[in-house]
């Protein structure tokens, strides 16, 4: 055959022979092209039957790469096959319900701006939590029929495919995306012509198309640089998910927010909301700024007011260093000419994203950027709203932590994807329709606790069984593909058996993670592990960022002591971590075990699917597990530390883990009464379903956004928007008059008791009067408080009490001002007065800069 090839007397022709699906099966078309069919049941049964399981596992599970390797004898023989052509039918008419449906004709409009969106394994645009979480974001947005759609890059390559080498490192490979077999569609203008954005870089204009992405209702578009117009460096930009360099990284990003913008603009979509999550597309806020500076001739005040009245900043990140930082120099070689054309100087734009714009060494933050052009920002759990509001109080100076603005929504996951089928035809055939409707309904739940023992622990057994054969059958594969001794790879899946307690561990392999605990004490892990009455069994699996060298360290590790003779089929590590072998695992296993270093996990989500599946969760109290946790639905690690160094606090954990195993989940789960059952574990599984599982589900995040955020935005946005932004010029001149006059304000007088030299006893008023001339700002533009503090630490304070004055008097400019508090609690206390602006359209006091203590 080679010869022939190589044959120069050969002519030949190319032909393509497009896939052509008979009328009657058009609708498989119609279906694979929107990923609606990803998270229903029947819908992922009608693509199992097209070509098998197998076959379309084979194929990663992707519809369009199923219909265009079908031949015409295959599509006559489902033709004839009556009971799938019912279900074909059957399908496709409920998505054409499901998408006829309609947003509220008032609902706002919200763009959704994301770096990364894991939606499934067949469209590779995500590395890990973040991505899916913004996947399940839209899904859920999809199943509500909220009117929002999304904004993202399309990567040719995404993130690395992990392979492991004979010695257990890491391989990095990146197989291309066939456009043709994802469910893309260009997205057109309104004369049909592809859309293409354009961005100034330094020296050459890089274009972008933009392509959709069909989820359910929701659309997300993609932009794509590795088209003909590009130099190869550009087209680059879209290779890969978080690959390259920092230079790479600051690129992306401006092709994301300000070519993201320019798409929305381009589209006509006109968003009543714009939801930054995560800082890297922060830029959108520059690009939405310059817009309205030039065609609608705002000033920069004015056109910022418009800007942050409809934005929100969702941060995911718990410590400063794992936000996006950049050189000035590096900045000013890519934006010094975008500043200029809008028309502010550089100084003014380094003030959004430093801390002290004059400090050419203070590098430039994505995260400030996003936070001071949003008027809300949010964490993503309890927890993480109090880390964030510590970790950007430098941006809101003369407030401490507790009283800025910054909120949480918890972070949850997509019921539909992630719920065992098992599961979720016990609750549909209990609660019919309703049941998704109503889903963060713990009541509705509780149904776990009424059914037998048998059955719970039967479909536990089920979903173990499937994890374990896909363990054997995938260590077979990776094994051999490896190179391994066939008598160990023998060896190792004869071991892994289904009558042992397995544990979980799966995500991103970086050290904070610390997966590297359970292995501190060898010798009383194989303890652990070899009891032939009480068998457990340890499953690892994750990602290490390519540049993460200690994460990829993590992972030898564990594959070296997986070799060892006492831990054969009893470690195990699974390569190639994705969604779809996520399922399996946070529905299959018995324990979820997560050890993040304190406090940096800002919420988790793997852990919320585990629980939903009666998967019971062993993790740090941090994230959300700190929200979660009950001593009768799992086992935790207090979130306080007790040793400042981190190896002893992780020595310490590490001997805690071992006892919890040891004493507490090991002797509960193989307690078992004559039937085999374990009710102590049961009670365990039905607690976390019954009571945990309810309140982590996106249908509750999705509206906890709109109650603590969206219907504000939309309110305000609205109120900035009307009558040719009048009120945002109002705003903008209000503001610059409070800052000209402010300084002015003078105290004439403070009648405050000396509590320096004199104490004050219980139930007595504290009165103090303050006198102000206001020297041209108005009194009721000025709020005198009175705030205070227990000092915790010597570097720490505890808010106690703001009380806010009452203006006694007025005479001309000089305000007098009073209040009364009484003294209901002993102790020693600091306090002080703080003069700061009000209005009435302030949307928080840190929406505007100014403060003064007295």
């Amino acid at each position: 055959m080679i010869e022939q090839v190589q044959d120069q007397q050969l002519k030949l022709k190319r032909i393509y022979i497009k896939a052509h699906l008979p009328k009657e099966l058009a609708p498989l078309r119609e279906l694979a092209n929107n990923l609606w069919w990803s998270w229903q049941k029947d819908g992922i049964d009608l693509f199992n039957q097209v070509a098998g399981e197998d076959k379309f596992k084979e194929l990663r599970y992707n519809p369009l790469a199923l219909l265009d390797q079908m031949g015409l004898e295959q599509a006559k023989t489902l033709m004839s096959n009556d009971a799938f052509m019912q279900q074909l039918g059957e399908v496709y008419s409920r998505y054409q319900q499901y998408m006829a449906a309609k947003p509220a004709p008032d609902a706002p409009n919200i763009a959704y701006f994301c770096m990364e969106y894991g939606l499934h394994i067949s469209v590779r645009l995500y590395s890990g939590g973040l991505g899916v979480l913004a996947g399940d974001f839209m899904k859920e947005a999809s199943d509500m029929n909220v009117n929002m759609f999304g904004v993202g890059l399309l990567y040719r390559y995404g993130y690395f495919q992990q392979g492991i080498s004979i010695s257990g490192d890491q391989i990095n490979n990146y197989p291309p995306q066939k456009f043709t077999q994802m469910p893309l569609i260009p997205a057109r203008n309104e004369q049909g012509e592809w859309i293409k954005v354009s961005i100034d870089y330094p020296g050459r204009t890089v274009f972008a198309k933009v392509w959709q992405l069909q989820v359910g209702r929701v659309t997300i578009y993609l932009l794509d640089t590795d088209i003909d117009e590009n130099s190869w460096e550009d087209r680059n930009l879209t290779h890969q998910l978080y690959g390259g360099n920092n230079e790479h990284r600051l690129k992306q990003e401006i092709l994301l927010g300000i070519g993201g913008a320019r798409a929305v603009e381009a589209l006509g979509l006109q968003p009543d909301i714009y939801h930054c999550n995560e800082g890297h597309a922060a830029f959108q806020g520059m690009e939405r700024l310059r817009s309205l500076m030039k065609n609608a001739h705002l000033s920069f005040p004015e056109a910022s007011e418009v800007v942050r009245s409809s934005a929100l900043f969702t941060t995911h990140t718990p410590v400063p260093a794992g936000h996006d930082y950049f050189h000035e120099d590096l900045m000013r070689n890519y934006l010094w000419q975008y500043i200029h054309d809008m028309g502010i100087d550089w100084h003014q734009f380094m003030k959004l994203g430093k801390v002290d714009a004059g400090n050419p060494n203070e590098l430039f933050s994505m995260s400030h950027l996003a936070t001071r052009l949003s008027q809300e920002v949010n964490g993503v759990s309890k927890l993480h709203g109090t880390v964030s509001q510590k970790m950007l109080n430098k941006l809101y100076s003369g407030y401490t932590w507790e009283e800025n603005h910054i909120g949480y929504v918890t972070n949850s996951v997509h019921y539909p994807t992630w719920i065992a089928n098992e599961w979720h035809q016990v609750f549909s055939g209990k609660h019919g329709d309703n049941f998704m409707a109503d889903q963060a309904n713990s009541a509705l739940w509780k149904h776990v606790d009424k059914m037998s023992d048998e059955d719970v622990t039967n479909i536990r057994k089920t979903l173990k069984r499937k994890l374990i054969a896909y363990t054997k059958k995938t260590m077979q594969e990776d094994l051999t593909k490896r190179g391994e001794n066939p008598r160990q790879i023998f060896e190792i899946v004869n071991n892994i058996s289904e009558d042992a307690l397995i544990i979980g561990f799966a995500r991103r392999f970086a050290t904070y993670k610390r997966a590297h605990l359970i292995f501190t004490n060898l010798e009383r892990l194989a303890k652990i592990v070899n009891d032939p009455e009480r068998p457990v069994m340890f499953i690892f699996s994750g990602k290490a960022h390519p540049a993460d060298q200690g994460g990829q360290a993590l992972i030898r590790q564990i594959i070296e002591i997986s070799k060892r003779p006492e831990f054969v089929g009893k470690i195990i590590f699974l390569e190639n971590y994705n969604m779809e072998s996520a399922k399996l695992l946070v529905q299959g296993v018995d324990v979820w075990l997560n050890t993040p270093t304190r406090p940096k996990e800002a919420s988790g989500t793997s852990g919320m699917k585990a629980a939903m599946n009666g998967v019971v969760n062993f993790s740090v109290l941090d994230g959300w597990w700190a929200e979660g946790y009950r001593p009768d639905a799992g086992w935790a690690l207090a979130l306080e530390r007790t040793y400042e160094d981190q190896e002893q606090q992780n020595s310490l954990d590490a001997e805690r883990i071992y006892n919890t195993f040891e004493e507490s989940i090991v002797p509960t789960y193989f307690e078992r009464d004559e039937n085999g059952i374990s009710k102590s574990w049961l009670s365990y599984v039905r607690t976390i379903m019954g009571e945990v599982a309810p309140y982590f589900t996106m249908r509750r995040m999705m509206n906890h956004y709109f109650e603590r955020f969206y219907t504000k935005l939309h309110k305000t946005g609205q109120f900035m928007n009307t009558n040719g932004f009048e009120n945002a010029k109002r705003m903008s001149t209000w503001k610059a008059q409070i800052r000209a006059h402010w300084d002015r304000i003078d105290v004439l007088d403070m009648d405050v008791i000396d509590t320096a030299t004199h104490s004050v006893n219980l139930g007595d008023d504290f009165v103090p009067t303050i006198k102000l001339n206001l020297n041209g700002v108005p009194s009721e533009h000025v709020l005198v408080e009175a705030i205070f503090f227990k000092r915790k630490q010597k570097d720490e304070l505890s808010l106690q009490l703001t009380k806010a004055f009452d203006l006694q008097h007025l005479d001309g400019g000089v305000a007098t001002y009073t209040c009364k508090l009484p003294l209901d609690s002993s102790g020693v206390y600091e306090y002080g007065f703080r003069l700061r602006p009000t209005h009435k359209a302030l949307p928080h006091a840190q929406d505007i800069e100014l403060v003064r203590w007295l």
